[in-house]
């Protein structure tokens, strides 16, 4: 294989058929491809004799389990193993966060404080590069939540299909690690070490790690009644991703669902819309939550909107409050495929998972337009006033009985400030 050949669909071919972790949404296949493209025109065709498949990756379903994803409630519970006694007597000090949410924050010497988050998922899309930068982005996304705006340490963690070639392993691996180099330094950090293994199937990831002053991060559990829910980003990524593949490889999902709903440009531009998005780091959003005075922060990724806002309202200290969600802004054409579906991929029950999503913010009622309007004028890019903290006397999430569904139009969705490009 000739050195400028890239490995565009490499992605895809290395995750398990029936995979779900952290809102991968499955792709299902019996057997993976991969398409040999030229790195200067990245979608162009080549001969059917360039490509082969791989088979005989782990399948969970075919061992009586259900997917890769571990459900929130059992991943909840699985957590309560890690919770330290009271009366447990170690050198360190106890984390100040509860463990349903992504970030740790452990109190230091000198009134400081170590923010620190791991994540790592499967590739949902085809082109490495774009992969590696979409990661990146995922993994800030979690100290962005706390307002965290500066990185001090980024470690990436790499899983390395066993079955790929050497040559394929050095293609595919440079692109990665490129990408997810080229967005940490868009966000003002470096990759400075991490792990790489041999595995059945591709993963990616990484450790991302700040220490902070009391000034520098936003705790999220300030929430008070009154205050109003912001999302930063549009929901239907995955539902982009996962339809834009159907569309590909002319599944039944596609030829007896959608193609007569949606066409096939449409779905090309809700796919790129999607992927713009996810390459959109979060830091602004992160810095101008300080300016107007944020209550508390969460990101949406693999357990969708509402899951991650229940989340959220649990670790607030008031016990008399709620979150009502009253808006679902999803790219547009998410919700007319999801109407389609009757909704299989949840995104109008505000479930469906996302991968790299917006923050999910509390402000203050006053301050939340300006909050959207500045966020705006510095990205590009909207978000929107999406829900209220009400009085209750339990701690939950819900949708209102007809939430409003707003199309968000694909030309919103500014690219990145560094261009996506693989270009040495």
């Amino acid at each position: 294989m000739n050195n400028a050949m890239k490995l565009t669909s490499l992605m895809r071919l290395s995750v398990p058929a029936s995979c779900s972790i952290k809102g991968q949404i499955p792709h299902k296949r019996c057997r993976f491809l991969f398409h040999l493209q030229v790195s200067s025109t990245f979608r162009k065709s080549m001969s059917s004799g360039d490509f082969h498949e791989l088979t005989g990756f782990f399948n969970p379903t075919a061992h009586g389990l259900r997917s890769c994803k571990v459900p929130q409630a059992e991943l909840k519970k699985m957590l309560e193993a890690l919770n330290q006694p009271e009366s447990c007597s170690t050198t360190g000090q106890k984390p100040l966060l509860a463990l349903e949410l992504d970030c740790c924050v452990i109190p230091l010497r000198n009134n400081l404080k170590l923010i620190q988050t791991t994540d790592f998922f499967y590739p949902l899309i085809d082109d490495p590069y774009t992969m590696g930068r979409i990661t990146c982005c995922n993994v800030l996304s979690d100290l962005y939540a706390m307002g965290v705006v500066d990185c001090d340490n980024l470690l990436l963690l790499l899983g390395v299909p066993r079955e790929m070639t050497q040559e394929e392993r050095e293609v595919s691996n440079c692109l990665l690690m490129k990408g997810f180099k080229d967005c940490a330094l868009e966000a003002g950090t470096y990759v400075r070490g991490g792990q790489t293994v041999l595995s059945p199937w591709l993963m990616i990831g990484g450790v991302a790690t700040s220490v902070c002053n009391d000034q520098e991060y936003i705790m999220p559990n300030q929430a008070r009644v009154g205050d109003v829910l912001v999302l930063t980003k549009p929901l239907g990524t995955q539902v982009a991703v996962s339809v834009y593949y159907w569309m590909l490889e002319e599944s039944p999902s596609w030829s007896e669902n959608l193609c007569n709903v949606i066409s096939a440009d449409k779905v090309k531009s809700l796919f790129h819309a999607a992927t713009m998005s996810m390459c959109h780091l979060n830091r602004t959003g992160a810095r101008l939550m300080h300016k107007y005075h944020a209550h508390g922060c969460t990101d949406v990724t693999g357990f969708g909107l509402l899951g991650h806002a229940n989340n959220l309202v649990k670790v607030q200290e008031s016990n008399q409050l709620a979150f009502r969600i009253h808006t679902l802004p999803c790219l547009d054409g998410g919700a007319l495929i999801s109407k389609a579906l009757n909704d299989r991929l949840k995104l109008l029950q505000g479930l469906s998972p996302e991968t790299s999503g917006g923050l999910l913010i509390i402000l203050p009622r006053e301050s939340a337009q300006s909050f959207c309007e500045e966020l705006t004028a510095e990205t590009g890019c909207p978000s929107w006033i999406i829900g209220d903290v009400i009085e209750a006397s339990r701690k939950e999430a819900s949708l209102t009985d007809n939430p409003k569904v707003i199309d968000i139009p694909h030309s919103q969705i500014a690219p990145p400030k560094q261009p996506i490009t693989n270009d040495q």
